[in-house]
């Protein structure tokens, strides 16, 4: 019981396979689902900090020695800037929240940095954007919705 409560967390803090795998995993090992749903967004969550400080980290200590590197980070936060005018932190929600390939705790985590939002508020959006796809996810996993059809 308590290794398949830990591969859960794992598999829900990996980066490819985060909620979208560790939620159908935990149920499919017939664990509680309120269970594998807390666990998951839990473990989904605490990919912030570690994520977000090492970008800080490397780009004190390692992206600074890249030619012209802070020159591309000027250039994305420019062009970033309406977009973020616009959507503002809802935005960071909504790519989180989107079940799919390349949307998900990380995605958002390195935008935020990317972009130069707030960590406070960053890490706030993210974390309802991932309540909102474990909520997706396990509501797809117990068969109440159907996100993709085939045929």
């Amino acid at each position: 019981m308590i290794r398949d409560l830990l591969l859960v967390m794992l598999t829900s803090a990996a980066p490819i396979s985060e909620l979208r795998g560790g939620i159908p995993l935990g149920v499919a090992l017939g664990l509680q689902p309120a269970l594998v749903f807390v666990l998951a967004v839990i473990a989904n969550m605490a990919v912030f900090w570690p994520g977000r400080l090492a970008l800080v980290f490397c780009a004190r200590k390692v992206f600074c020695r890249i030619p012209y590197f802070d020159v591309y980070l000027d250039r994305v936060q420019r062009r970033g800037q309406p977009k973020v005018q616009k959507y503002g932190f809802l935005g960071l929600v909504f790519i989180v929240a989107l079940p799919l390939p390349i949307t998900g705790a990380y995605t958002g985590t390195v935008l935020s940095w990317l972009l130069g939002l707030n960590w406070m508020r960053s890490f706030i959006s993210i974390s309802v954007g991932i309540v909102i796809a474990g909520i997706i996810v396990m509501l797809a996993t117990m068969g109440v919705i159907s996100i993709a059809t085939v045929g």
